[in-house]
């Protein structure tokens, strides 16, 4: 079952850093609304229009619909921690709570951040092996991800790790229809 396989603490040392995560919990509710709120913003909010982007943000991040997502059984919220320090955030999706592909042998990556100012410390690169040791163990061909087209970083990061492009798909910010890159990277 994918809900049991994630319910513990990893540790693990990682340069000068001791880097676990752990799955969120239903009283984990505020600090998933903010931290999900505060790094999407962080990330995308100067590249949008204001209005569609508080849309955005009060629509996707309601306490409501993260609330729902949380208790949904295929999809799950971790928390990332550098010892006890709060750091980033993934949400990982299979079976139909994939948001487009829907392969019981893929796993979505809808989300993966770092908070910002504990960006460059390779948080994410060990967030993402993290995900694919996952993948492996619940024997899943391969893993999948949307990422803006404008933003060549997080592309370049993806493809450092061995995601290549497979599709697109429109992304809404607001009333502003914006185009994803589908990367996929195969496990096997």
């Amino acid at each position: 079952m994918f809900g049991s396989f994630f319910c513990y603490n990893f540790k693990e040392n990682h340069s000068d850093m001791s880097l676990h995560f752990r799955e969120c919990e239903g009283t984990d509710l505020d600090t998933l609304v903010n931290i999900s709120k505060s790094t999407f913003s962080d990330a995308f909010q100067k590249d949008n229009d204001p209005e569609d982007f508080q849309k955005y943000i009060n629509e996707a991040f309601h306490y409501k619909k993260l609330a729902a997502e949380l208790a949904n059984r295929d999809s799950l919220f971790h928390f990332v921690y550098d010892d006890e320090t709060l750091v980033g955030y993934f949400k990982l999706n299979i079976g139909a709570a994939q948001t487009d592909v829907h392969d019981p042998n893929a796993l979505e990556i809808e989300r993966i951040y770092v908070i910002g100012e504990h960006q460059g410390k390779k948080i994410g690169s060990w967030m993402l092996k993290k995900v694919m040791a996952q993948a492996e163990s619940l024997k899943k061909n391969y893993i999948w991800l949307g990422v803006w087209e404008h933003n060549p970083k997080a592309i370049q990061f993806y493809q450092r790790h061995g995601f290549a492009k497979f599709g697109e798909h429109p992304y809404y910010i607001g009333s502003d229809r914006q185009t994803d890159w589908l990367l996929r990277l195969n496990i096997k």
